[in-house]
């Protein structure tokens, strides 16, 4: 099994709590070698605390045999009292020391006391609540302050700004209201389409389906359909909303052919395509990591067509994909691949009739090249499938090409009458 350690730590700025009692707590974003992100939060005290505890178990590397030998940075003693004001002082000499503390050697930056403390934690993605009459003041941490001592760390996050296209009432405390053309800052993009956002002194959750990028309509980080489709198992039964939607019950396994930043990802089951709320779904052979456990939504977000007077300042929306393109494109890469689940192999016994010749017009359908009077193929001969009939096209194919089959259809006609007088 992959040893999961963090490889960068991103600090954002700190948040000014009013329960139980006025304290202040440091935002970190976690990166780990999995390529997952995470959001926490760890006061001074407790930051001071761990680093203590590292000293304590690596003492040649902290410098208690010889200081020449000492490369665990070092950080100040907590004061009796915190104030916003050192609170803030202490930004820099923190992003420092969390920078220092990756780079050591694999043995303490990967150890289990450094793996345990930036490990997200049940109370990081649900905060306590807030008092009734203060309301915790976030404040983060300008980007060249950021960069002044931590020059070296490559990719700093910066924290992406969208718009919010309609008005939004949260429908839990972890939520926050938001007004049609508010701009909020991203911080967290979760794979179940609720993401973790501020708006000036506000931070909760928010559904991805009411923002939108200030650039373009379009979603920059939306990954491409993949037709060959990721095995994945419902977690919970989902009864369909809307046209385009599935409903599968618990226990089904389905295929992700196009993952979306909304929460709404394209699954394919048999021959059917459609949307399926992702926070119902799990990988197959993959175990459920320790921190997924704790459900932050019961609810899938809303998807973007339910929204309700929608304002946009993008002149055009987002280009969509409809089921019918997932449908076609997705038979088109089974049937070259030869998975395709109603393509069952020929025999001489089941072959006597093609399924399309079994319908009412089956006269105008020529029987498959090399077959006998009796209907059997000949031993070698390859099976060519029947050319369908113009009624079975007008029926079947997309309006253009029912269109040129009409005109075909008529010229036909006219030569044919021409040629009788």
């Amino acid at each position: 099994m992959e040893e999961i350690y963090v490889r960068h730590v991103e600090f954002l700025g700190f948040e000014k709590r009013f329960f139980p009692s006025q304290h202040y707590v440091y935002m970190l974003m976690v990166k780990w070698n999995n390529l997952s992100e995470k959001l926490i939060y760890r006061g001074y005290p407790e930051i001071y605390t761990f680093h203590k505890s590292l000293m304590e178990m690596f003492p040649i590397e902290a410098g208690d045999i010889d200081k020449k030998d000492r490369i665990i940075p070092a950080l100040p003693a907590p004061k009796w009292l915190d104030s916003q004001k050192s609170t803030e002082t202490r930004q820099s000499t923190l992003a420092e020391y969390c920078h220092s503390l990756i780079s050591l050697p694999p043995k303490i930056s990967r150890c289990q006391l450094v793996c345990n403390f930036f490990k997200v934690r049940p109370e990081d993605e649900n905060p306590p609540a807030q008092q009734p009459f203060k309301r915790n003041e976030n404040v983060v941490m300008s980007t060249d302050k950021a960069r002044g001592n931590t020059s070296e760390i490559s990719g700093p996050i910066i924290l992406e700004s969208y718009r919010v296209i309609s008005d939004y009432s949260k429908t839990s405390k972890y939520e926050i209201n938001l007004l049609t053309g508010d701009l909020v800052e991203i911080v967290e993009k979760s794979p179940n389409g609720w993401w973790f956002c501020q708006c000036d002194t506000k931070r909760g959750w928010v559904p991805a389906s009411y923002l939108e990028p200030l650039d373009g309509p379009e979603e920059p980080e939306d990954a491409d359909p993949n037709y060959a489709g990721e095995l994945y198992i419902t977690t919970q039964a989902y009864k369909a909303a809307q046209d385009d939607e599935l409903t599968l019950e618990t226990g089904e396994t389905i295929e992700v052919i196009h993952k979306l930043l909304d929460g709404w990802w394209v699954v394919r089951k048999g021959e059917e395509t459609g949307h399926f709320p992702s926070m119902f779904l799990h990988k197959t052979g993959e175990k459920k990591k320790m921190e997924e456990s704790v459900i932050r939504r019961q609810i899938p977000p809303p998807r973007r067509s339910t929204i309700r007077n929608a304002q946009s300042i993008h002149g055009k929306g987002r280009k969509g994909i409809s089921q019918n393109t997932y449908r076609r494109n997705s038979r088109r890469f089974l049937l070259q691949k030869g998975d395709w689940p109603n393509q069952p192999r020929k025999t001489s016994n089941d072959a006597t009739q093609s399924p399309l010749q079994e319908r009412e017009n089956g006269d105008n359908i020529p029987k498959p090249a090399g077959s006998s009077p009796g209907g059997e193929l000949k031993k070698g001969a390859p099976f060519i499938p029947p050319r369908p009939s113009p009624e079975l096209i007008m029926e079947r194919c997309t309006e253009n090409t029912c269109k040129k089959v009409s005109k075909c259809t008529s010229v036909s006609s006219a030569v044919w009458v021409t040629f009788l007088r």
